[in-house]
């Protein structure tokens, strides 16, 4: 008598998308959370690109991925982590959802098993498994973010004219403080001698040239670097600059841990962007954090926000 064939139950998977100004990352996991493929589509964010770029750009990642399940596997579960889309485009999540739903090669895969959700909030989740705490970012721009049960605030994160305490706050700064040095309206500063060198100028009207005719929030942050250089050297600007930013940001922090009642219990603070890596800045945030929250549980992620959004499309699953 034959035997019946057993039927192999089709292999399961979730994807995870940190959609972001510069670059996103999409990556393709099982249900343990391991990532198995991951692909970078290129910038999806609404608020650089608007809606139809962005989600083509997501969906251009998500189609690559897909090329690594096996056959016959399924996706369960997406979460789509964007910029903004609790700001601006609050309103418009339906319609973000909508057009990705309609995307060739993969309508039918995300078909009612798609999330939308803050980049915040997958950037928190990458440093934590645990559902409440705070987040503070500091990259180009900055935001303070927490969250407690039903309970969230959030401080900053207002863009490129405000962010205090970002890399481009930082590096108009340090614009402002090279300029002055160059008209003899300030003092001397090692920040003028680096940044000829990085820029590759010899003048003030060569490096006004360079600075000016280039993207702002690309070419501006780009002095945060210089700050951290020259701080490093023992430039007395430089390193005043970066204790004002770590003092900026640690405020919004102190804020939001204020808001939510954290200051007397333990709670993962998740520090994520390229400000951290300037030790005053990180210092200084420690520092006067911790006058107010002595228990704060200081967490820099060795993985991208793209792990906070596979961990919120496989916690979806619990609750379906």
């Amino acid at each position: 008598m034959e035997k019946k064939r057993r039927s192999k139950k089709p292999k399961l998977y979730v994807i995870g998308v940190d959609a972001g100004g510069t670059k996103t990352d999409v990556a393709l996991a099982d249900l343990r959370g391991k990532i198995l493929a991951i692909t970078r589509p290129g910038s999806a964010s609404p608020r650089n690109l608007g809606i139809e770029e962005s989600v083509f750009n997501i969906a251009k990642g998500i189609k690559e991925v897909l090329k690594k399940t096996r056959k016959g596997g399924k996706i369960i579960s997406t979460f789509v982590a964007l910029p903004s889309i609790e700001e601006e485009y609050k309103e418009r999540k339906g319609d973000i959802l909508e057009k990705l739903k309609e995307q060739k090669g993969i309508s039918k895969i995300l078909k009612g098993k798609i999330l939308i959700g803050s980049d915040q909030i997958a950037a928190f989740r990458s440093g934590t498994k645990g559902k409440d705490g705070v987040l503070l970012i500091a990259g180009t721009g900055c935001v303070a973010h927490g969250w407690k049960g039903e309970k969230e605030a959030k401080i900053s994160g207002w863009g490129w004219l405000a962010d205090e305490g970002s890399a481009f706050w930082v590096g108009q700064k340090v614009f402002q403080t090279i300029l002055k040095n160059l008209d003899k309206r300030g003092s001397e500063t090692f920040l003028t001698e680096l940044a000829f060198r990085e820029f590759k100028t010899k003048d003030k009207i060569e490096l006004l040239k360079r600075i000016y005719s280039q993207n702002p929030t690309e070419i501006v942050p780009k002095f945060s670097i210089i700050c951290d250089k020259a701080s490093k050297k023992g430039d007395r600007i430089a390193k005043r600059i970066m204790a004002e930013a770590g003092k900026e940001l640690a405020l919004a922090a102190k804020k939001v841990i204020q808001e939510l009642k954290f200051q007397r219990i333990k709670f993962p603070l998740v520090l994520i962007g390229s400000m951290f890596k300037s030790k005053i800045v990180l210092n200084k945030i420690k520092k006067d954090i911790k006058k107010i929250a002595p228990k704060a549980q200081f967490i820099r992620p060795r993985e991208g926000p793209v792990r906070g959004a596979i961990r919120l499309a496989i916690d979806d699953l619990k609750w379906k």
